[in-house]
């Protein structure tokens, strides 16, 4: 009897694994799809806010609004995309806001400035963020950045601008053109004197137009030839040199910075304070987004990036999506310029230096 009993539990035992392992299977195959599902019924029907770290007109705000018409299509549920522009303090304001107030549902992603990453690094007490924490999207682009001066001031090359003084145009005192200008001017020995207070680079180049300011330290080549792309090529504007990850090949006559150094130290100080431009145009989301939804996003973002309509849509605003990097790659980028040496951090912190060294208009 007790044999009976003992073989009957074992059986029933067997069949209950059996079912369960079935069970386990269909749900395994199922749950993808579910998920897919739960993120297209969130979405449905919703918009999704686009925060633009940056005033209207410029480089960003076009990337912003070129993305904006094609995301949306790649997302589960195909939510509205609307840009919204938040430039304040440098682009500081829509990351902190992205980090400390936005919703944490997946219906906010922002455009940060690609220095905004950096901030904590120079320990700037505005950066009300862990970069860490942030959910990063991906970028379509990197970028490289020129040094450029205006056809009517008396600089015309390097030498000049180590001998002359030239009035260079900035936003914020903390800002991505005062600290590149206070950068050359320390590793290059030039003698930008650097005026703020523009609201964004789209009034800085109304101010290169009319005389009041003569040369700009950080504009991106991709901007440059999208927003005035008659300048370069009509002899408006010339490039004292070029720097980022490495040479852009449309400037080929354009000296790169890199190799107008001749030591190692302001070698590696220059490689760490470009970092910024190998993230590109970075997009994120706050901190705590719904894991299903934030792979959506992260895919959503990956797919726009390849996709063959919005590599045309690039084409046609004549701005550069050919060198897109993941989330995952953006992480990576980060790390390791937070892992700079202390002595390279230090000598940047000392340069940054947010409120000195830079007149207001």
């Amino acid at each position: 009897m007790s044999r009976r009993l003992g073989y009957g539990l074992a059986e029933d035992l067997r069949r209950y694994a059996a079912l369960l392992v079935a069970a386990l299977a269909i749900l395994g195959y199922f749950a993808p799809g579910a998920r897919a599902d739960d993120v297209a019924a969130f979405y449905q029907g919703k918009d999704i806010k686009l925060l633009v770290s940056a005033t209207v007109g410029g480089g960003y705000d076009i990337y912003a609004r070129t993305l904006a018409k094609h995301l949306g299509e790649h997302i589960p549920g195909h939510p509205a995309v609307i840009p919204q522009n938040m430039p304040a303090a440098g682009g500081l304001a829509a990351a902190n806001y992205t980090y400390n107030a936005a919703p944490r549902d997946g219906t906010v992603i922002c455009l940060l400035q690609n220095t905004v990453p950096l901030e904590p690094f120079y320990a700037n007490k505005q950066a009300q963020f862990d970069v860490t924490k942030l959910s990063w999207l991906g970028t379509p682009t990197t970028e490289v950045a020129v040094y450029l001066v205006w056809h009517t001031s008396k600089i015309r090359t390097l030498q000049d601008a180590q001998t002359f003084e030239m009035i260079t145009g900035g936003v914020g005192a903390a800002s991505t053109p005062v600290f590149y200008g206070r950068v050359f001017n320390q590793i290059l020995g030039m003698k930008a004197r650097l005026i703020t207070g523009y609201p964004g680079q789209n009034e800085l180049l109304l101010a290169l137009e009319n005389g009041e300011v003569e040369a700009m330290a950080s504009p991106f080549w991709s901007s440059i030839k999208t927003s005035r792309p008659n300048w370069y090529p009509q002899g408006k504007i010339r490039f004292l040199f070029q720097y980022g990850a490495e040479p852009h090949p449309e400037l080929k006559d354009v000296p790169f910075a890199l190799d107008l150094l001749r030591n190692e130290a302001d070698e590696a100080l220059l490689i760490a304070a470009s970092a910024p431009l190998a993230l590109g145009r970075p997009f994120i989301a706050p901190p705590g987004v719904p894991a299903d939804r934030l792979a959506a996003l992260r895919s959503a973002m990956t797919a726009t990036f390849n996709d063959a309509q919005f590599r045309a849509d690039c084409e046609k605003q004549r701005i550069e999506c050919n060198d897109p990097k993941t989330g995952a790659q953006i992480e990576t980028l980060i790390k390791q310029a937070y892992a700079t040496s202390e002595d390279i951090r230090k000598r940047l912190i000392d340069i940054y230096q947010p409120g000195s060294g830079a007149e207001s208009k």
